[in-house]
């Protein structure tokens, strides 16, 4: 028996290829989509406004494609981890980080990493798969807090610009009037600096780009970030410099901060000298111990004072908030190695 396909996480174009096949009319595939990402249905029986012969159609090789969430942890700061599952029988995570007057959801964009950072647990785990443009938006659709969310980010499991197709049909549905209708500037993507496909997100996308850095010295951030070996910081960094952002669009840069290692004053002469010409903003960000890594995080005066440093030298700098670190939904720590094993 063939497995049915899930509706959800089909983009128009795609709906309209489906409406073809059934040889249903055309109009459908505006109607489907409404009911998939304007409406709380469940099922396909429940878009009332399809004859009956057009929803047993749909029905009888599709099915919604919506799954609710496993598990969730509650972090003593308010923030919240919630573990899914994929169609392959893998699990994800996403942290919800509620604040007084935002509500951000991170999202994940694949099952483990291939990218093997020192610092990430996710690296840790290894690759296991991509995830698809349903499973990433199910990520907000399912939420239970979905209505009060002001931002997503795509910054929880996995490598975004290494599943750029999915995450691409994803932001479409997020973005688009026939989908969820989000602002492009309520939702950022992040990168370690996989060039090619951030170049293509740039031009094909107008969400919000935010670059993993942790260090201006290729050396050293070789070490750090295996990428390095094969897209070399100053070509990243050029083309940056070289697209046009624009007045409503930002690019930021993320720096978890190593003890000893990458927050010294000629960090900072090296930041500022690197990003010249680049309008944009670095996020400080502390490093949140992981199993076998030697690595430490610089203490909170020595972050304090490299923000300042940064400030002054004219890069506008923040550091920010850790939150969730005491059920591992802080930065770096989403792993369902542990729960995978026990499930």
């Amino acid at each position: 028996m063939i497995p049915k396909q899930p509706l959800f996480g089909k983009t128009l174009n795609e709906l309209h290829d489906i409406v073809s096949d059934l040889k249903l009319p055309k109009f459908t595939a505006a109607q489907i989509a409404n009911w998939l990402y304007k409406k709380d249905i469940q099922s396909i029986d429940q878009m009332s406004n399809l004859p009956k012969s057009t929803r047993e159609k749909l029905a009888a090789q599709f099915d919604m494609g919506l799954v609710e969430h496993y598990n969730v942890q509650l972090s003593a700061d308010g923030t919240k981890k919630y573990l899914y599952p994929t169609l392959n029988r893998k699990f994800i995570e996403a942290a919800y980080i509620p604040e007084d007057t935002r509500a951000t959801l991170c999202v994940s964009s694949q099952v483990g990493c291939k990218m093997g950072c020192l610092f990430c647990m996710t690296g840790k785990q290894g690759f296991q798969s991509n995830l698809t443009a349903g499973e990433i938006v199910n990520q907000v659709r399912s939420l239970p807090e979905k209505d009060l969310l002001t931002s997503i980010v795509y910054m929880g499991m996995g490598e975004p610009m290494d599943n750029l197709d999915e995450v691409m049909k994803s932001l479409e549905i997020f973005t688009a009037e026939w989908g969820f209708g989000w602002s492009p500037k309520r939702i950022t993507v992040s990168t370690i600096g996989i060039i090619p496909a951030m170049k293509d997100f740039l031009e094909n996308s107008s969400c919000h780009l935010a670059v993993s850095l942790h260090s201006p010295f290729e050396e050293e951030r070789k070490k750090l970030m295996p990428v390095e070996n094969v897209y070399a910081l100053p070509d990243l960094l050029d083309a940056i410099r070289n697209f046009d952002f624009g007045k409503q669009r930002r690019v930021s840069f993320e720096y978890i901060m190593f003890k000893g290692i990458n927050d010294t004053p000629l960090h900072v002469k090296e930041l500022s000298k690197k990003l010249n010409g680049i309008r944009c903003r670095i996020n400080l960000i502390r490093f949140h111990p992981i199993p076998n890594t030697p690595l430490q995080s610089s203490d909170d005066a020595t972050i304090e004072k490299f923000m300042i440093a940064l400030n002054d030298k004219g890069i506008r700098t923040t550091i920010r908030a850790s939150r969730g670190q005491d059920i591992f939904a802080a930065c770096g720590l989403l792993s369902t190695k542990e729960l995978m094993t026990k499930t």
